[in-house]
Formats: C-alpha cells, structure tokens, sequence
C-alpha cells in the first residue's frame, strides 16, 4: 500500500507541530507555508512554553521566551502582576520552520489560491501557479481559512493593531478596560510598540480604512496609562492593520480525509489569552486522529468524533474564561460591549461542583498508541469527556469497584505509596469522603 501523502496548509503553531506530530510516527509531510503579511507580538503563559516543548517546537520556544513586566488596570483597580512572556511573531514564524526543516517536513512557500476536494483527494492551487495533490488534508491557515458553516459565534469583534518605532528600554505589557472596549499594549527591547484595541463591530462607529490611523492616535492620547508606559513615543505615526476577533467554533471538524486544527477549527477571543495554548492543544491530539483515519477505517467515526468533541470543549472551556474576565469590568457592566460578553457563551461556570455520587464509568475515545481507541473512562459534570487515567494508572477499575462495595484500601492494595497518595487525593478532590 502506498504511503498517504498528508499536505498541511498553514505553518503556525497548530499546523507546525500536526506536521512534527506525524513525523513522528514515519509519514512524509509537506507543509504550505505563506509568510506573516504584518508584524505582530502576543503575550503568552508558561504553558504555552510547556505546549511549545512537547510539541517538539524547541527553535520556536526559544524566540518565545522574552520575560516583560505586566500591568493590568481592570474595573477600577491597577496591578502590578507576574511576568508574562512577549512573543515576536516574526522571529517565532521563521523558527517554526527551522523546527519543521529539522524534523524532515518539506515546507512549500506560497500562499493558498484555491482548494478542490473530493473523497479521492485534494488538489490545491497555489497564488503561483504551482498545483499540489494530496491524498489528505490538515487545514491550518487560523482565521483565514474558509469555513463551510459556523456551529457557534461569539460577539463580532474586530481589533486593531497599531505598530511603531519607539527608543530602547525595558520590555513591558499591559491590558486595560475602556468604555467600549479593551486594549492591550506591549513594547519590545528594541523599541518596537505595539497597541491593540478590541472594539464591538455593531457599536464602533469606525471610520474609513484611511482614517482609521487618526483614530487610533486619537484613542492612544486619551489613556493615561499609554502616555505613562510609552511616553512621548506613544504619539509618533503607527501603522493600523484591522482584523477579527470574533470567537468562532467551526461547524464540522473533521472528514475522512481532512481535518481543521488550530484556529481553523475554532478561533477564541483574545481576551481569554489562550490562543496559542488552544492551537497547540487541538493540533496534539491531531496526528493520532489522522493515524486512525488512514490506517484503521473501522474506526473512522469514532476518532472524528474524538477529535470534534475536544475541539468544541476546548472552545467552551476558554470562551467562559474570557466571559469571566469580561464579567469582573463591574463599572462598565451597562454598556453594550460588555453587557454583550458578559453573559456569553452562557452562564455556566468553568468548574462544576465535585459530587462523587456523580461519577460514572462509561466508554468513550481515548489515545492509545497513537490511534484513537474506545476506553473506560470515568465521566463527572465538570470531565463530560471522561479521564482515562492518572499517570498510567487506570480510573474506571477503581471507581467501578467502590461502587460494587469493595474499600478503597482492598482495591489500592498492591499499588506504590506514591500512587495511593495521588488515587486518594484525586477521589477526595472528587467529593469522596476522607
């Protein structure tokens, strides 16, 4: 049987490390790479570096590790908090594919002009001219990759980017709320600035595109906490780029030659400052979903509805985060573009409350030596998708047996003190009695 030959289109963090991921487990991959249009930095969490690391992106977490300070001025209150790391797209880009050239991808530059699918295959056209096949597809270009249909979308949202040359000094990053919005600011060591205003497109008001510019400046100059972070530099001409924010889960994830990764699949308000995380978590778990797919057909169904559940989790899961951090702007509560994110995607919270009487041991997919496998998991209201295990060591079988009757000391009998102490703690975070 001739190997599949997996193309991927888009070369950030989500399709970056679905190609590293297959490599892994020996299939060829050619990746379609189209360079960043614009200059950008993101502030990112430790577990973005983590997401970084095990995906195998060790060129790319270098460049990501640029220690800021951090200001937040948040309904009413101003803090210093702890240090997030400051992300220059540009130089993160070009070590994404030094990290795909090393692990034996072939990145194709060139940007998309035009895909033409069917159960046989794909055949993409590139801006170009160059025509590529492919017997399956991994779609990866983020918010800029068509979708056929939207399960769910959050508030329109629109953000601009304002770009400029300052002096020298200390990198930094800050958010603060606004009447109609919030922004987020940053200035690199070498004085590139850089301001972010997320707007709500129906209530906005922007101008034209030629004079959004003047806008901007105008907006800068009126915060006080601009004027004291960048100083007179924070007045100099910048360049606007405008682009969506809006949360969208895409409707259907998933074919049986195809896949959506990264914000291709589901794109988050920024807000929730998981974007990068969230990328990295749905494109993991793509290279076993895609091994089922070509190598075990008789469970196609089952690893793509894997694949769409997480996807859809993982979009609730960080939209109510960000709904979160909306809700606790008190001050501005009554005006239109909070009271519109405030309450959405619904008003359940994160975490349910733990009640052991809930629990359930159920099949549901799990990853099994790089294949999508049904398992017994252990269901609650706050793990609808079920844990598997706990560093190794099977749920369901302990569960099923406290459930029968048996002691929890009959059924650890056997087991290391390490794992009693951590089989213990997970049950008493479940609400089981001490």
């Amino acid at each position: 049987m001739p190997e599949p030959r997996i193309l991927i289109l888009g070369a950030g963090p989500a399709g970056a490390a679905c190609a590293i991921g297959l490599r892994r487990l020996g299939y060829g991959v050619e990746i379609v790479a189209d360079w960043r249009r614009f200059d950008a930095v993101e502030g990112v969490s430790q577990r973005v570096l983590e997401g970084l690391r095990h995906a195998g992106l060790s060129n790319a977490l270098e460049q990501a590790a640029i220690p800021a300070r951090r200001r937040v001025r948040w309904n009413g209150v101003d803090q210093q908090l702890n240090e997030e790391c400051l992300l220059d797209r540009r130089l993160f880009d070009r070590a994404l594919r030094d990290d795909l050239k090393q692990a034996g991808v072939e990145v194709i530059e060139g940007r998309v002009g035009g895909v033409d699918s069917d159960a046989q295959g794909h055949r993409v056209v590139l801006d170009g001219g160059q025509v590529l096949h492919a017997d399956f597809l991994v779609e990866a270009r983020g918010r800029q990759a068509p979708l056929a249909s939207d399960r769910l979308r959050g508030p329109e949202s629109v953000s601009l980017l304002n770009l400029w040359q300052g002096a020298e000094g200390e990198p930094f990053s800050a958010v603060e709320s606004l009447e109609d919005g919030w922004a987020w600011m940053a200035r690199l060591a070498d004085g590139r600035c850089y301001w972010q205003i997320s707007l709500d497109v129906s209530t906005s008001n922007l101008p034209g595109k030629a004079r959004l510019p003047e806008y901007c400046a105008q907006r800068r100059r009126e915060s006080a906490l601009v004027s004291e972070l960048f100083g007179a530099d924070a007045w100099q001409a910048a360049t606007v780029h405008a682009r969506s924010s809006t949360a969208i889960l895409a409707g259907e994830c998933s074919g049986d030659n195809w896949l959506r990764v990264g914000d291709a699949a589901m794109a988050v308000d920024p807000l929730s400052g998981n974007g990068i995380f969230q990328s990295l978590s749905s494109a993991l778990q793509a290279p076993a979903v895609i091994n089922t797919l070509l190598r075990r057909p008789e469970h196609r169904a089952l690893a793509r509805g894997f694949h769409q559940q997480r996807i859809e989790q993982l979009f609730l899961r960080f939209a109510r985060i960000g709904r979160d951090f909306y809700a606790q702007e008190q001050d501005k509560a009554g005006q239109p573009f909070w009271q519109r994110r405030q309450a959405w995607p619904d008003l359940q919270p994160i975490h349910l409350p733990s009640d052991y009487r809930q629990l359930q041991v159920q099949q549901r997919p799990v990853v099994r030596d790089a294949f999508i496998e049904p398992a017994e998991v252990v269901v609650s209201p706050d793990q609808p998708l079920g844990i598997w295990h706990l560093q190794g060591v099977p749920l369901a079988p302990l569960v099923r047996g406290l459930q029968a009757g048996s002691t929890l000391d009959q059924l650890l009998a056997g087991r290391s003190a390490s794992e009693q102490i951590m089989l213990r703690s997970w049950l008493v975070a479940q609400g089981y009695p001490r």
